[in-house]
């Protein structure tokens, strides 16, 4: 009997090759499109049916909408919405601006400015020998009409000697350096001095009124003194003890006090529209009557005004 022939048969075994990154590809484009999907979901969960109408026309008619309509139809916030369009009195190509808008970012813009002051002057009283010995004395805060610097009397350091309106050496000091500061800014300076309620007994006619107004004026001298620009000078005033720092107790020595605010362009526009002429006054005493331009008159052609004034007698107020 014939052998059958031993066949042996070898697979040859091939090993699975590279399918290459196409798929990498293609789920780059699948989380781009979800990614894209829950975006307009958020904006369509967040726009006001008016800015869905207004996608809803771009998307149907995207060439008619944008010359016609707004080149923003969905604002996001956080910026403001620029609108160009035409009108007779707008040129092509021109921005419009709402003047509330203009407004508004102008006076968060400044009361960004005022913080950023604040934050300076703090460093400047951190870094700074003189002021950090008298920091105790300083009160700084932002207010409605800006940012206020208020230096006030400590119990055995006073700013003044009692019932004068010369300043103490360090007092003269303190407004010198905070002078380099506040010379530095665009802005106007108010300043306001202000008394306990311990009634001034020193000569006659003479009140913590007259007091407080020459306290503040000694103040702006050294402020001009020390850098500030005296076109800065928007207003000096003295208010005696009608605006006390401490209520509960009107002598407390925290009362006496130079008040100097860095103001704000809303209230310097309020301080200059409220002093502007509203039509004619009903009395208005620069114009002199008949009867004083006559009697001016007789004065010069006698030549009695070249005669001097008696002097006041000792303790006689003069004006």
């Amino acid at each position: 009997m014939e052998q059958q022939p031993i066949i042996i048969k070898r697979k040859k075994v091939i090993a699975a090759g590279h399918h290459g990154g196409s798929w990498k590809v293609a789920f780059a484009d699948f989380a781009t499109a979800m990614m894209a999907f829950f975006l307009v979901l958020w904006l369509t969960a967040t726009a006001s049916p008016e800015q869905i109408k207004a996608v809803e026309g771009y998307f149907r008619d995207p060439v008619g909408f944008t010359e016609g309509g707004s080149p923003s139809p969905v604002d996001l916030e956080g910026s403001a919405s620029v609108v160009n369009e035409a009108s007779p009195n707008i040129e092509p190509g021109q921005i419009a601006i709402s003047d509330n808008v203009v407004d508004t970012l102008s006076e968060s813009l400044e009361q960004r400015r005022m913080e950023e002051l604040f934050q300076e002057l703090k460093q400047r009283i951190e870094e700074n020998e003189t002021l950090q010995e008298f920091k105790d004395q300083l009160l700084i805060d932002i207010t409605d009409e800006g940012l206020r610097i208020q230096i006030v009397d400590r119990s055995g350091r006073p700013m003044f000697d009692s019932g004068k309106a010369e300043l103490k050496y360090y007092s003269q000091e303190i407004l010198f350096e905070l002078a380099k500061t506040l010379g530095s800014v665009d802005n106007r300076l108010s300043i306001t001095g202000h008394t306990d309620a311990t009634p001034f007994g020193g000569r006659p006619g003479y009140t913590n009124w007259e007091l407080s107004a020459d306290r503040a004026n000694t103040a702006r001298r050294a402020l001009v003194a020390g850098g500030v620009h005296a076109e800065q000078i928007a207003r000096v005033v003295g208010l005696s003890d009608s605006v006390l720092l401490d209520q509960n107790e009107p002598t407390a020595p925290v009362n006496r006090r130079i008040s100097i605010i860095v103001l704000n362009k809303k209230t310097v526009n309020s301080i200059h529209s409220s002093a502007s002429a509203q039509g004619v006054p009903l009395i208005d005493l620069t114009v002199p009557s008949e009867e004083e331009q006559e009697k001016a008159m007789e004065n010069l052609e006698s030549g009695d005004w070249l005669k001097e004034n008696a002097k006041p007698a000792p303790g006689e107020l003069s004006w």
